[in-house]
């Protein structure tokens, strides 16, 4: 494994990192291996429009026309 080190680092930078290490139970250099693998080797979450853009586009929308059924349907008087 590689070893990285990061310098000039802001110490608010630093301090915030502590503080969610320290939330989530880990040391510093942990949490920081966590948020570079979760930032870099972890695919990204699709937006719901990029999910929609892979449908393919099959069918005429008469296709997905909603067939009325009189029994029902709601009357209002």
């Amino acid at each position: 494994m590689a070893n990285l080190i990061v310098r000039n680092i802001d110490d608010d930078i630093a301090k915030a990192l502590k503080q969610q290490a320290n939330r989530h139970g880990i040391s510093a250099e942990a949490e920081h291996r966590r948020i570079l693998e979760q930032v870099l080797v972890r695919p990204k979450k699709k937006t719901f429009v990029e999910i929609l853009g892979q449908i393919p586009n099959v069918g005429d929308d008469s296709d997905f026309a909603r067939a009325e059924d009189e029994s029902n349907s709601k009357v209002f008087d």
